[in-house]
C-alpha cells in the first residue's frame, strides 16, 4: 500500500483588522466632503480617495454613505452639545441659559465652518425602506423640550405649555433668526439679545 495522502487542513480565514486610524481618516474626509459638496454629491469612493485609503476600506466601517453621513451628524451634535455644556454654569437664570446657548452655537459655527449647515440636511436622507432619518433640528427640539420641562418643574417657566411644541418652536426661531441675521448682515449680539429677550418673555411665569 502506498503512503496515504493527507489533505491539507483548510486555511482559516483571518478576521479583517479595523485600524482606528483608518476610521479617523474616513471621518475627517467625510466631514470635509459633506461640508464642501453636500450629501448627494459625495460618494463613498470620494471619501476613501480623500482619506488616502482603498475604496473597500470605507465598507469596513460603514454599510453605505447614509450610515457614514448619520455618523457625521451625530458627531456634530455631540460636539455642539459638549461646547454648550462647557459654557453653562450651575444656577443660571433662564435668560443666561438662553443667551449662553445662542452664543455657543455661534462660536461652534465659527470654529467649524459649514458643519452645522451640512448636518442639517439629514432630513433628505431616506433609507431603502423609505423611513426618514431624524433631522438634527428635530433632535435639538427634543433637547430643548427637556430643558423647558426642567425649567417648568423648577418654577422658572410657565407650566401651561406643551414642552414638546415649545422646544421645536425655540429651535425653529434660533435657526431662522441665525440664517436671516447672517443673510442681511445683522450684528451677532443684536440677534442674540433680541431673541433672548423674546424667548424669556414668552417662557417666564
Amino acid at each position: 500500500m502506498g503512503t496515504p495522502i493527507h489533505a491539507k487542513p483548510p486555511v482559516a480565514s483571518r478576521p479583517v483588522r479595523r485600524k482606528p486610524e483608518s476610521l479617523a481618516k474616513i471621518k475627517r474626509a467625510a466631514r470635509k466632503l459633506f461640508v464642501e459638496r453636500g450629501y448627494h454629491a459625495t460618494r463613498p469612493q470620494d471619501i476613501a480617495r480623500e482619506a488616502g485609503l482603498g475604496h473597500g476600506t470605507f465598507y469596513l466601517y460603514y454599510e453605505d454613505k447614509r450610515a457614514c453621513f448619520l455618523a457625521f451628524v451625530e458627531d456634530a451634535r455631540a460636539e455642539l452639545h459638549s461646547h454648550i455644556r462647557h459654557r453653562m454654569a450651575s444656577n443660571r437664570s433662564l435668560e443666561d441659559t438662553i443667551s449662553a446657548t445662542l452664543n455657543a452655537i455661534y462660536e461652534y459655527s465659527d470654529a467649524h465652518p459649514g458643519v452645522l449647515e451640512a448636518a442639517m440636511t439629514d432630513e433628505a436622507v431616506i433609507d431603502a425602506e423609505g423611513a426618514q432619518a431624524m433631522p438634527l433640528l428635530l433632535r435639538w427640539g427634543r433637547d430643548w423640550a427637556q430643558n423647558v420641562r426642567d425649567t417648568m418643574r423648577s418654577g422658572g417657566a410657565v407650566k401651561g405649555y406643551d414642552a414638546d411644541i415649545v422646544g421645536q418652536a425655540i429651535v425653529g426661531a434660533i435657526h431662522q433668526c441665525r440664517s436671516e441675521g447672517d443673510r442681511v448682515g445683522r450684528q451677532r449680539q443684536e440677534v442674540v439679545d433680541n431673541l433672548t429677550r423674546f424667548l424669556v418673555r414668552a417662557l417666564k411665569p
